[in-house]
């Protein structure tokens, strides 16, 4: 079974809005599992400590490499075949590509940083993949997570409703994806483009691929380049 294990210095967020629809219905049966991992438990002291001033001083706090570092060991077997990774705003820019593989492995280890970072000792020192969800700062990991985790449970087996569901949506192609119309035909003057109402598949199938690539030039011209060159 595909699992992932989040450490977390609020695992009461979790399974969060992954507890609903398709992911939530697919943790209910069995489709895949989830364990929130408090870090505190593992704290310094009486107050549990966590983190400590930044060496070199500036503003904020950092996550202990010893705290982190024993929260892992303690709740890892050291042959865990899944691959750990650290939600960062430095690390590499996820993508569906991403998504799709790590769906097709064992699972995940995700560690959810706080404050200003995290001790880079530990990165270094429990194999660490940072991975980010784009180029803007989160007060915490956990929200990054929930996105990595729900970008990889709805491309499991059983999960989508249609395998095929998956198939043709942004990014699968390398392109944005094509526009999506449904009843009433025809609202506040706006049409069901006709190509879409004629039944001839492959003219149907000629029209979403000319949308997606318009689509992806006007908004996504990088990936449009990247089309191009493959």
């Amino acid at each position: 079974m595909w699992s992932a294990s989040v450490f977390t210095l609020y695992p009461e967020m979790f399974p969060g809005p992954l507890g609903r629809s398709m992911a939530g219905t697919a943790l209910e049966k069995g489709l895949w599992a989830l364990e929130a991992k408090n870090i505190r438990e593992h704290g310094l002291g009486r107050h549990r400590a966590v983190d400590d001033t930044p060496a070199g001083g500036g503003p904020g706090m950092v996550l202990r490499a010893d705290v982190l570092a024993a929260s892992l060991d303690a709740g890892l077997a050291p042959d865990d075949p899944r691959p750990r990774l650290l939600m960062s705003p430095r690390g590499t820019p996820l993508t569906q590509k991403m998504a799709r593989a790590f769906a097709g492995g064992p699972g995940l280890v995700i560690v959810c940083g706080r404050f200003e970072g995290v001790d880079e000792r530990v990165i270094e020192g429990r194999g660490l993949t940072e991975v980010s969800v784009g180029d803007y700062i989160l007060s915490g990991g956990e929200i990054a997570a929930l996105t990595l985790l729900d970008s990889c449970v709805r491309l499991l087996p059983g999960v989508m409703g249609k395998d095929e569901s998956g198939s043709e949506e942004s990014f699968e192609g390398g392109l944005l994806e094509y526009p999506h119309y449904t009843r009433p035909r025809e609202w506040e003057g706006r049409a069901i483009p006709e190509t879409l109402l004629s039944g001839d598949h492959a003219r149907i199938a000629r029209w979403r691929r000319e949308q997606a690539e318009k689509l992806t030039r006007e908004r996504r011209p990088d990936l449009a380049r990247k089309a191009d060159e493959a």
